[in-house]
């Protein structure tokens, strides 16, 4: 899996040890969910101003909120995931600083935990998971916690 990260905001320092997270996170999706190591996903971390005017813009939701997902398959049957040779941009994944920071402090699990968190549900969404439906949801969160697990980030680490 191909990750590139952008710190686009100046509110939240970012160690380097939580974009290795981020990035060790995105290509543990990739193997379980079985994606192409040529595969390309971006994360960009911004401040609630600009994940503000994204969601209002795209969704029409007044407010800031904590990660966004712009998937490049949207329309196709399912995300490409085959081992082609060509590079494939899977989409882009928004992460606010100041809401992951917000939520850490809340949930009492960090920065590191909640980022990494946001970051794999992004991810998910970019690959075809919702949380609409409640079983759909169930679903979604179980392979979140798996994944965070092989991270030693999984809820029950912080009494969740």
């Amino acid at each position: 899996m191909i990750v590139t990260l952008e710190n686009n905001q100046e509110e939240v320092r970012i160690p380097e040890e939580l974009e290795a997270t981020l990035t060790k996170a995105m290509n543990v999706v990739a193997r379980l969910e079985k994606v192409s190591d040529r595969t390309e996903v971006d994360i960009t971390i911004v401040n609630n101003e600009e994940i503000h005017e994204l969601n209002r813009t795209y969704r029409q939701i007044d407010r800031p909120t904590d990660v966004l997902s712009f998937a490049l398959d949207e329309g196709d049957e399912e995300p490409e995931t085959d081992d082609s040779e060509a590079e494939h941009l899977l989409g882009d994944i928004i992460i606010s600083a100041p809401k992951a920071v917000e939520q850490g402090e809340e949930f009492g699990h960090g920065l590191t935990r909640e980022m990494t968190y946001l970051a794999v549900h992004g991810m998910l969404h970019l690959l075809g998971y919702d949380h609409m439906e409640e079983a759909d949801k169930r679903v979604m969160r179980a392979r979140e916690e798996e994944v965070l697990r092989e991270l030693d980030l999984a809820e029950e680490r912080f009494g969740g």
